[in-house]
């Protein structure tokens, strides 16, 4: 399995396929590479790299006060540095967006282009506070089959899903132990996300989504989604009347990517990023 050390020492885990464009895949909150497993196959021949975050995955837990969007920013510059890359497209799932904008803002340089997965520069609360609700806790269930009920019984906003789908997501979210199953990231991480929202006030992240000017920019969003409204949504169209943007019927926080909508959106911005 490919590793790289960050500054601080963390060894991190990343996968690295393909050849042409760089394309890096940057996860949710407490996601890792393989939520990209159902875009990968419908994607054109391209250099698709992904990266688990510190304290995610299989890459090193380093700690509550590094788990920042500027500290996995820095980690996203050292993995194109450890491959020689001078720069790469980039796809954000949720917080892997907002590491994107972060970018944007401080290494331009660095970027072929942004696709933003369900995320904006406006977080609403009724998203945030389903995610503090289950951060950092293991669940109750004791197999991926009792997980996979549950997932779809919590599930806000989403229907019409491939067979098999939230079994999928419990194999992905949760690891099975003799004392049932836990969750693949670190439980600090709770801690980082809950000093984060303690904020006040919130900070503005237009400047960021500013930022992006001139850059191949789009926006995918889940229909039914609690952390991006389509207000948001609306303005970031008005700000960018250029960028790409669909919305995923029958999808909550987040899509897959694996949809019509989303495929439409991600084979154009590649188009863009050439």
């Amino acid at each position: 399995m490919p590793y790289f050390t960050a500054a601080d020492g963390a060894r991190l885990h990343y996968d690295d396929n393909g050849h042409g464009l760089a394309l890096l895949c940057l996860a949710g909150l407490t996601r890792t590479g393989r939520d990209f497993d159902y875009l990968a196959p419908h994607l054109p021949p391209l250099r698709m790299l992904r990266m688990d975050y510190r304290g995610r995955g299989r890459s090193d837990w380093t700690g509550a006060e590094t788990y920042t969007i500027a500290q996995e920013a820095a980690d996203a510059l050292a993995l194109l540095d450890h491959l020689g890359l001078d720069e790469a497209a980039v796809l954000g799932t949720s917080r892997g967006g907002l590491i994107g904008m972060y970018l944007a803002a401080t290494a331009r340089e660095r970027l072929r282009g942004l696709c933003l997965n369900d995320i904006g520069p406006v977080i609403e609360p009724e998203g945030l506070e389903h995610i503090r609700a289950t951060l950092g806790r293991n669940p109750e269930a004791r197999s991926h089959a009792a997980a996979a009920v549950a997932l779809e019984h919590a599930a806000q906003g989403f229907a019409n899903l491939p067979a098999g789908r939230w079994l999928e997501e419990a194999r992905r979210r949760y690891a099975p132990t003799e004392q049932g199953l836990t969750i693949r990231y670190d439980p600090a991480l709770r801690q980082a996300f809950l000093a984060g929202m303690a904020t006040e006030p919130a900070p503005d992240l237009w400047p960021m989504f500013d930022a992006c000017a001139g850059l191949p920019l789009a926006l995918i969003r889940g229909e039914n989604s609690a952390l991006l409204s389509a207000e948001t949504a609306e303005e970031m169209c008005r700000r960018r009347p250029d960028m790409i943007y669909e919305e995923v019927p029958d999808r909550g926080h987040v899509p897959f990517l694996d949809e019509a909508e989303s495929l439409r959106a991600i084979h154009q911005f590649l188009g863009l990023c050439l």
